[in-house]
């Protein structure tokens, strides 16, 4: 059995994902980055091994969800358990929109990525972090998933209305939810945590944030020795559902 905790980090090839596989390398974690482009996910842990990081790579698309399977074998294989997985890849579309239109390939394209992929990886997933004694799962949402935002006209991102994406995280938010429930007397804490604006690929570089801010909250929360469970949270707290 691994003696060092191990974390699986999807979408850790660039971005938020790549920074938070940084920072919890440095707090000495064994970090299984996990990527949709094989290249870039190997030459994203070949700049972290540089840095004295214990980062390994597995291939995870989540639009093809037999790669979950495989890499649970692998990390089974070669670790024996899972101490913390982070849902953190997603994807937007340009062919978003408001619902009447929203182009319909794309709402099916964000939502089998964003949601139904998480799903399938977390499932996945699941013996390994159940074999770890106490674990957690970290989804990686936004604010533009909580529908009471949404209802709330003075809100600062009230005319957002991008369906796909929006509706993506307010199920990955269910799916939080639904499955802090079914873990509540187990040793597997389920978190939803929203990054904020952050400058990255994702968003053109136009967020506020850098990807250290962005980073901060999941790290704070994946590093917790005691997590709460069933929470939406964000460096200033907890966000309504």
């Amino acid at each position: 059995m691994q003696a060092k905790k191990v974390a699986l980090i999807t979408g850790a090839n660039k971005g938020i994902g790549f920074e938070v596989a940084r920072q919890i390398g440095k707090a000495g974690w064994t970090v299984v980055a996990a990527a949709r482009n094989e290249e870039l996910g190997r030459q994203a842990v070949a700049t972290l091994k540089a840095e004295g990081l214990d980062v390994h790579f597995v291939h995870v698309d989540l639009e093809a969800q037999g790669t979950a399977g495989t890499a649970a074998e692998t990390i089974r294989d070669r670790f024996g358990k899972l101490d913390l997985l982070i849902n953190n890849a997603g994807i937007s579309s340009k062919s978003d929109g408001p619902p009447s239109k929203v182009n319909l390939d794309a709402l099916q394209t964000v939502m089998r990525t964003n949601y139904i992929g998480a799903v399938a990886v977390t499932q996945a997933m699941l013996p390994l972090l159940q074999g770890a004694g106490k674990a957690q799962i970290i989804n990686v949402t936004s604010e533009l998933g909580s529908i009471s935002l949404q209802t709330d006209p003075s809100w600062k991102f009230a005319s957002v209305k991008l369906l796909a994406y929006c509706a993506s995280k307010a199920a990955l938010n269910m799916f939080t939810v639904q499955l802090a429930y079914e873990f509540r007397d187990g040793d597997i804490a389920v978190n939803a945590v929203n990054p904020g604006y952050t400058a990255t690929d994702f968003n053109g570089h136009s967020g506020p944030q850098t990807v250290e801010e962005g980073a901060a909250e999941i790290v704070r929360v994946a590093l917790t020795d005691t997590p709460v469970s069933g929470k939406f949270l964000e460096a200033g707290g907890e966000i309504a559902w």
